[in-house]
């Protein structure tokens, strides 16, 4: 079996997974625009760079290997291994996690999942909405929750970036049931400014845009030779034309 055809596979499998829980686990939080651009390579850098450091320890990236990275991205191999690569792995090894299963499990319930895929399956919009809609909550196992994603057991890994968020809520819409999250509020600044936390955000969000689908970058730099070899065939096929019709009346 080949690799592709595995990650079409595991694409299919995970969108099953994402469509069965789609009505018990989303939230009602509008999203965002990421805005996200594949071709802006300073932005996948340092996307790469902040998954790595803040992501990467729960998250592994099982389709995407260094050495593709390191292509894809304008950067050596040995920037890649020095700076990129936080758990011993070979050059030409998938990107793993680096938390060990058995803490994962302790920690939150199960093995946290593999986010080779997320952004093809929920789409670049959910996950930099994500991202920015953690806020504290007493009354979650680790301290957190999210508006798009309630629930989750997953706390905020940029909170020293972002600062803490708390929930505006409003009025429960019948007994018993839970009060809706009408805002968010950011009572408590993180290390850098707001605009700043975005452009942080999005960098990620474009990475894993990328991690997704690495074939997207050649694809796109292929397609504008094409639209220029078609433009150029437009313009000899005119030529062809208007020699062949000089001479009818």
């Amino acid at each position: 079996m080949t690799e592709r055809w595995m990650v079409r596979m595991a694409l299919v499998a995970t969108m099953l997974i994402a469509s069965g829980m789609a009505v018990a686990a989303e939230g009602t939080a509008k999203m965002l625009q990421a805005g996200n651009d594949l071709g802006d390579r300073a932005s996948l850098q340092r996307g790469a760079q902040l998954y790595m450091n803040y992501c990467s320890s729960c998250h592994a990236l099982k389709y995407l290997r260094y050495s593709r990275m390191a292509a894809d991205l304008g950067l050596t191999e040995e920037e890649v291994m020095n700076n990129l690569n936080f758990t011993g792995s070979a050059i030409g090894d998938p990107v793993p996690v680096s938390m060990p299963k058995a803490e994962a499990e302790k920690w939150f319930g199960k093995m946290p999942p593999d986010l080779s895929l997320i952004s093809r399956v929920r789409g670049p919009d959910w996950v930099y909405t994500y991202l920015k809609s953690f806020y504290l909550d007493s009354s979650r196992p680790l301290g957190w929750n999210n508006t798009v994603f309630p629930n989750a057991s997953m706390p905020n890994p940029l909170w020293q970036m972002q600062g803490l968020q708390h929930a505006v809520h409003g009025k429960p819409e019948a007994p018993g049931l839970d009060p809706p999250v009408l805002a968010l509020e950011l009572r408590a600044p993180g290390n850098v400014d707001p605009g700043q936390y975005d452009q942080a955000v999005r960098d990620i969000t474009n990475f894993l845009a990328y991690a997704g689908e690495p074939a997207a970058l050649k694809r796109q730099q292929l397609g504008v030779w094409v639209v220029l070899f078609l433009a150029f065939l437009t313009f000899l096929l005119y030529l062809l034309k208007k020699d062949y019709w000089k001479d009818v009346h």
